[in-house]
């Protein structure tokens, strides 16, 4: 969970003052398989935020795979999925807007840095 919080913190970071290796680490850590789930989805999730690359379908997999009730409610220990949530569990939030990035925005930006 440490990790997860740690590429969540990186990413907002990066987006901010981009910088590219970074980008490319999180761009890795979503694709590689021996970490773990929460990891990758984090790092998803980062990498959403610090691209306008369309999203790969590998990702749509890894996000629909690894975003579960379960997995959401672990990471609703990070006061980021909180804060991103609007009255849902911040994760299934962001795997949504992964999945099914045509539909309107109920809240205002989800990838805007914390106050």
């Amino acid at each position: 969970m440490a990790l997860a919080a740690m590429v969540l913190a990186t990413a907002e970071s990066t987006r901010a003052y981009p910088h590219r290796p970074d980008t490319a680490w999180v761009r890795a850590l979503w694709q590689e398989r021996t970490q773990a789930p929460e990891v990758r989805l984090a790092a998803a999730i980062g990498w959403l935020w610090l691209t306008d690359e369309p999203v790969p379908d590998a990702l749509h997999t890894t996000a629909d795979a690894l975003g579960t009730q379960e997995r959401a409610r672990a990471m609703d220990a990070l006061p980021w999925t909180t804060a991103v949530g609007c009255g849902e569990p911040g994760l299934l939030r962001c795997v949504h807007r992964i999945l099914h990035s045509e539909e309107p925005e109920p809240c205002d930006d989800p990838c805007a840095p914390l106050p």
